[in-house]
């Protein structure tokens, strides 16, 4: 990742620190972000939506600094830092906190903290095929290459399922999988990543509900309910998958692999095991 929005010199009055006499009086606060950012879209379409609205990461940063004192700059930075990545664009960031009027007894020109984290959340990616001799073997190789992917990390598989085609032509039957794992790319770049994996697998889009050497659909991001959650009903790519939950291909591998998973259905968050029982007649069973 190579694009950043810096933000410098957020400034605030605050009351934290270790000494009573701090608490009491205050002090001035600033603090520098860098903002580690995909902004391809953004260049490329001059939209708002594709980047950080960086006048409301400043305001956050200036709630948090005249919040109710902490006794260390430490815990603020790490306040700051939480809050810039629930935004869901923002893949890393770098916070330098400044307490340039701290209590140390001797002359200084500044006193800074700086912590550096990166994104770090549960994504649910479904696979599917039914072309090519083995389609099973097609989704395992698939998991391998997600595991290999910079940013993805603990990918987990489940069990592999067989699902009758709905709509469109006549087709084989599928095979169906979802993986579980952890990410640091935001959603946008992710959906790239799995679309570039498609591509090296042979997947073209030319017939809607065709038949596919290779499907991955970008499920879910975040813990629903969670300020990890990312949403998103931009038409490239809405989040959570707006199908999912009538899916039992996706549903019953998910709960296979994770009894207890959640999923945001409009203003809920329903387990998937009962989401799966009312689509329990689909024809979805597991792979022999």
């Amino acid at each position: 990742m190579t694009d950043r929005i810096t933000l410098s010199g957020v400034t605030a009055y605050g009351y934290h620190g270790v000494l009573a006499s701090e608490k009491a009086e205050g002090q001035e606060f600033s603090v520098d972000l860098v903002l580690e950012v995909d902004l391809t879209r953004a260049a490329a379409t001059d939209d708002l939506r594709h980047t950080v609205n960086y006048a409301e990461v400043a305001a956050d940063v200036v709630a948090i600094l005249e919040a109710p004192a902490q006794d260390l700059i430490e815990t603020v930075a790490g306040q700051i830092v939480d809050s810039v990545l629930t935004r869901p664009l923002v893949e890393a960031v770098t916070v330098t906190l400044h307490k340039p009027h701290a209590p140390v007894g001797v002359p200084f020109g500044d006193v800074t903290v700086e912590l550096r984290r990166e994104r770090d959340v549960p994504v649910v990616i479904a696979l599917g095929a039914n072309l090519g001799s083995d389609p099973a073997d097609t989704i395992d190789r698939a998991a391998v290459r997600l595991a290999q992917v910079p940013g993805l990390s603990q990918v987990v598989l489940s069990p592999l399922f067989e699902t009758d085609p709905v709509g469109g032509p006549e087709q084989p039957t599928y095979t169906n999988a979802v993986a579980l794992a952890r990410t640091s790319l935001a959603p946008g770049r992710l959906l790239s990543v799995l679309h570039e994996i498609e591509a090296d697998f042979g997947r073209t889009r030319e017939i809607r509900w065709g038949a596919r050497s290779l499907d991955l659909d970008l499920i879910q991001v975040g813990q629903p309910g969670q300020p990890t959650e990312s949403q998103s009903d931009d038409p490239a790519l809405t989040l959570p998958h707006p199908r999912a939950h009538e899916r039992a291909f996706v549903l019953a591998p998910w709960h296979a692999v994770d009894e207890a998973a959640q999923l945001r259905v409009g203003d809920l968050v329903v387990p998937v095991a009962e989401l799966l029982d009312a689509v329990a007649d689909q024809g979805v069973r597991a792979r022999e």
